[in-house]
């Protein structure tokens, strides 16, 4: 998306100085905020920083901040069912991925950005693409789970895709002011 912008992107590996960033925020903004402002102190550099997650709304829109670590530190096969678990007695499986994005440049003006795909959680994992909660996370309109679905459909319609959507709408206008 960023084609013709001469842009040169780096990850966090470029940066081996920079360690485990301590996620402590109540929201997915505030902890997108938290990570792009600790790597722009360290490298001085312009940071695109994200947080996502699921929220299911009948158990209180668990697990949220914690999708990561919701049974455990990044235990995909452990989080799935935790909430397979939770959801066993409930009707209601709505839920919504969420995307933040930050992204934080010298002056410390940030331009934020959300994405929101809603789907069902299904009663036993479906597919073999992706990660996380993918296999369990059911869009209604395209009859699969994230998991059956290929990555290029799948970020025609993901919560980060639209975020990255609405990031580059508003890009040049905040890199230039």
């Amino acid at each position: 998306m960023f084609v013709g912008k001469n842009i040169e992107f780096k990850t966090l590996k470029d940066f081996p100085q920079i360690h485990n960033i301590k996620e402590d925020g109540k929201t997915f903004e505030e902890n997108a905020t938290i990570k792009a402002k600790t790597v722009h102190k360290i490298t001085n550099l312009p940071v695109l920083a994200d947080d996502s997650g699921l929220e299911v709304h009948s158990i209180n829109d668990e697990p949220g901040v914690y999708s990561a670590r919701y049974a455990g530190d990044h235990d995909d096969v452990a989080n799935n069912k935790k909430l397979l678990k939770k959801l066993s007695n409930k009707n209601d499986r709505s839920a919504t991925f969420k995307t933040c994005l930050v992204l934080i440049k010298n002056s410390n003006k940030k331009l934020v950005v959300n994405g929101l795909l809603n789907g069902q959680i299904l009663k036993e994992p479906k597919g073999n693409n992706g990660f996380g909660y993918d296999p369990l996370f059911y869009i209604p309109s395209m009859h699969k789970s994230l998991a059956e679905m290929s990555e290029a459909d799948k970020n025609k319609i993901s919560h980060r895709g639209q975020a990255i959507k609405k990031l580059f709408k508003d890009f040049d206008n905040w890199w230039i002011n």
